[in-house]
Formats: C-alpha cells, sequence, structure tokens
C-alpha cells in the first residue's frame, strides 16, 4: 500500500468514532479501512458509554491499524471524575482502567478522559485530589505494563475540572501523562467569545512548551470542533462551517509554532470537516516553511 499525504506532515487527522460513511458491520476495523480510503491517518475509539470489546475485536482493530498505517487512541468512558466521592470514583477508575487495557490491545497508544468536574470543592483542592488519583492509575498501568499515555482532556465549562493549566500541571507530575487539548472547549469555556485568535493560540501552544518542552509540543493530542456556547460554556459541537471557531488561525498557529502529533474530529459531520481540516492545515504548514520559524516558544 502507498503511503499517504499524512507522512510530509507533521499532524496525522481523523476522527473521534468510526467515519459515518464506513460500512455499517464492519465494526472499528472497517473503520480504521475507511479511515484510509479517506486520505486520513487517525481514529480514535469512542467507548464513552461502556468498555465492551472482545479480545478478537482488539486483535482485528490492531491488524487493520497496522495494515492501513492509521494511528488509535481510544475516547474513555463519559462516566470518570477524578474528583468523585470514593464510592464513585471506585467504579470511575476500573472504567479508566479497562479503557487502558483494552485499548493497548486494540493497538491505542493515548487514552483520552474527562477529569471530571469540581463539585463545590475549591478548584486546587480538587486539582490535588485530581492528581493523587490519576498518579495512582498510571502507577498501576505502568506496574502492569500496560504501555499507553493517559490524557485528561481540556474541558468546556468552568464548572469542570480540565483548565489548559491544570492538564500540564498533572502531565509535569506524573509519568506517562499529557493533554487532550480541545481547542473547540478553551473557545467555549469562557462563554464570552474569547480565546478565539491566532494570538491566543499561539500563546497556548508556548504554554505547554514551557512546561512540557518537546514531549507537549511535538507529541499533541488534539481534539478540534465547531461549538455552541452559553456564558456557562460548550452547549454542543458544531460543523465547522457553522460556528464562530477561528479554525484557519488555529491550524496557522500549529504550523507556525511547529507543533506536531495528531488532530481528532468532533464535528456532526465528521469525517468531512476532518478532511477539511487536513487540507486547511497543509495549506499553512506549507505557508509556514516558506517564512521564517519562530525560534522562541517561551
Amino acid at each position: 500500500m502507498s503511503k499517504a499525504a499524512h507522512l510530509d506532515l507533521p499532524f496525522r487527522f481523523g476522527t473521534v468514532g468510526t467515519p459515518l460513511s464506513a460500512p455499517k458491520h464492519g465494526g472499528s476495523a472497517g473503520g480504521v479501512q475507511r479511515i484510509r480510503e479517506l486520505g486520513l491517518s487517525a481514529l480514535e475509539l469512542a467507548w464513552v458509554q461502556s468498555v465492551r470489546v472482545s479480545e478478537d475485536a482488539c486483535a482485528r482493530i490492531r491488524q487493520a491499524a497496522e495494515q492501513y498505517d492509521v494511528a488509535i487512541s481510544v475516547h474513555a468512558p463519559y462516566y470518570i471524575n477524578l474528583n468523585a466521592t470514593s464510592e464513585m470514583w471506585a467504579a470511575g477508575r476500573e472504567r479508566l482502567l479497562a479503557a487502558a487495557r483494552a485499548g493497548a490491545k486494540a493497538g491505542a497508544t493515548d487514552i483520552i478522559f474527562h477529569p471530571g468536574a469540581y463539585m463545590k470543592r475549591a478548584p486546587e483542592a480538587a486539582y490535588r485530589l485530581a492528581l493523587e488519583r490519576l498518579s495512582e492509575v498510571a502507577e498501576t498501568l505502568r506496574k502492569e505494563k500496560v504501555n499507553v499515555l493517559l490524557r485528561p482532556e481540556t474541558m468546556g465549562k468552568s464548572a469542570m475540572l480540565g483548565t489548559l493549566e491544570e492538564t500540564i500541571n498533572w502531565s509535569r507530575e506524573i509519568e506517562n501523562v499529557l493533554p487532550c487539548v480541545d481547542f473547540a472547549h478553551l473557545h467555549a469555556r469562557p462563554g464570552d467569545g474569547s480565546f478565539n485568535s491566532y494570538d491566543e493560540f499561539a500563546d497556548a501552544l508556548r504554554l505547554i512548551a514551557a512546561g512540557l518542552g518537546e514531549r507537549g509540543l511535538k507529541h499533541m493530542h488534539i481534539h478540534f470542533s465547531g461549538i455552541a456556547y452559553t456564558s456557562k460554556g460548550e452547549k454542543r459541537h458544531l460543523n465547522l462551517a457553522e460556528s464562530d471557531i477561528q479554525y484557519k488561525a488555529l491550524f496557522r498557529a500549529l504550523a507556525d509554532l511547529g507543533a506536531a502529533g495528531r488532530v481528532l474530529c468532533e464535528t456532526p459531520n465528521l469525517e468531512e470537516d476532518a478532511v477539511l481540516m487536513q487540507n486547511t492545515y497543509a495549506r499553512a504548514f506549507k505557508a509556514a516553511a516558506r517564512r521564517p520559524v519562530e525560534k522562541t516558544l517561551t
């Protein structure tokens, strides 16, 4: 099989969930094949309700990913809260571990999850409890030799754990943890239309570089979509063309500051916008190559 154009780009592009145009009975392995047919090269398995996947299914996904050169990640179940009560956390912990264990068998390298809510606890106290619990999960996986990165996602509401700073700080303190940066969530979180310009996107990338260095900037895992929001933050995902998100500015910032990794689309029209994102970034990357590279990120 010929290598796709993604090999010439620092980012792979794909979808969160099987492409809508994939065969109905092909399962996730069929979704992997469809990703390649679309000229994309990454797929995030959306195990957002539960982790119910057989050993055989994991083997088929892994085989397809290797055959078609598609990078695999997993979105763990939504019902995880690093700041939950002890009883609720026990269940959430098992969900996160199950996603990581099964994901690794399916060839996934990255496990994305929502870190939870503040639940009336002071943000600093919630952060510290989350740090303790995430550290324990990472250590459990390390001892089991489950070789994945845990990626807490930046969240789109101010009531939720998951500021960019929190995800960076967890990643600084815990081995095998890096952020999943959802730029649409970061745009929606303030509720005022901010975080939607080239300079704001570039500043976020500089913050990642300052906190995590090459490890953070060159191994990014990005979620992106259009987004509707209120003063309280995220409301729902939108197609790029239907939202105010300045996606061209984001891809220009990613290209100019030398970031690399994966971009996963979460819009309703999924693969159509994933291809649009890839094409937009490719143009920005080529334009950046013709300009002097920014040398200082910090």
